[in-house]
């Protein structure tokens, strides 16, 4: 069997996996937080049929020697956490991180998730919790008879009371941050978990020790820019119909010899 057979058939899988990757990041545009994924490729084993710098005679060397590469593999995807542009909604408990760190989830079971996502609400106990009720850690509750809410910069979090002329401080926001992000495992709801490769969480409060600051009445935007997906959205495209003219080739040329011979 001709092997540009196989070897098409592993660059129509990649550039399915790409096409996947990107149609992820462009349905995720409008997600407060989210980071996009970018496709790792690595080529295959190759077959060497005549080794680089192999004698050829007694005094002279191959140069180049002979070697068939055998295709191409997704070895991994990368999340990118730049920064997304910063839009101002001018709501309490819209939080967005100018800067580097992650807001601290806790979760039903006890363990901690991490996200970009600062779209906050407030729980009937007066609790801070995500979209989906889990809980801000640490935990800021909002008294009653609060009339608003203020967030600093560094994460002081104060509360104007009805019937008191000065705010009453009532909790501090925390952020975590990872020595290696892109090692975070993204579990959906714009969460991640740690993992040996991102390292352990730092704690520290924003603008300390390499934190971004908190920006009050505003949310981070995706990161995905739509007119760098879609020319990459194009090259993988035309690498899919390349690499299947490859495959139409590779059967003409097997049925013509097998009409011919």
């Amino acid at each position: 069997m001709h092997a540009a057979l196989y070897i098409s058939k592993t660059g129509l899988s990649a550039q399915d996996t790409r096409l996947a990757a990107l149609s992820n990041n462009l349905a995720n545009v409008a997600t407060n937080g989210f980071k996009k994924d970018r496709v790792v490729f690595e080529d295959l084993l190759y077959q060497i049929q005549r080794q680089p710098g192999a004698s050829s005679t007694q005094n002279t060397e191959l140069p180049s020697g002979l070697q068939v590469g055998t295709g191409v593999r997704v070895v991994g995807t990368q999340k990118l956490f730049n920064q997304g542009a910063l839009q101002t909604t001018g709501e309490a408990l819209d939080l967005a991180v100018n800067g580097r760190g992650f807001f601290e989830i806790l979760m039903p079971d006890g363990t901690s998730a991490y996200t970009r996502d600062g779209q906050f609400h407030m729980s009937a106990d007066g609790e801070i919790v995500t979209a989906s009720g889990h809980l801000l850690n640490p935990g800021i509750n909002v008294p009653q008879n609060a009339q608003s809410i203020t967030i600093g910069s560094d994460g002081v979090v104060t509360a104007r009371l009805v019937g008191q002329p000065e705010s009453v401080n009532i909790g501090n926001l925390n952020l975590a941050d990872f020595i290696n992000p892109a090692g975070l495992q993204a579990i959906g709801g714009n969460l991640f978990v740690q993992t040996v490769s991102s390292g352990t969480p730092q704690q520290s409060a924003p603008g300390q020790n390499g934190m971004g600051l908190v920006v009050q009445g505003a949310l981070e935007s995706s990161n995905v820019e739509v007119v760098e997906e879609l020319v990459d959205m194009i090259t993988t495209q035309r690498a899919y119909e390349m690499n299947s003219k490859v495959i139409s080739t590779a059967d003409q040329m097997l049925s013509f010899l097998s009409q011919n011979l």
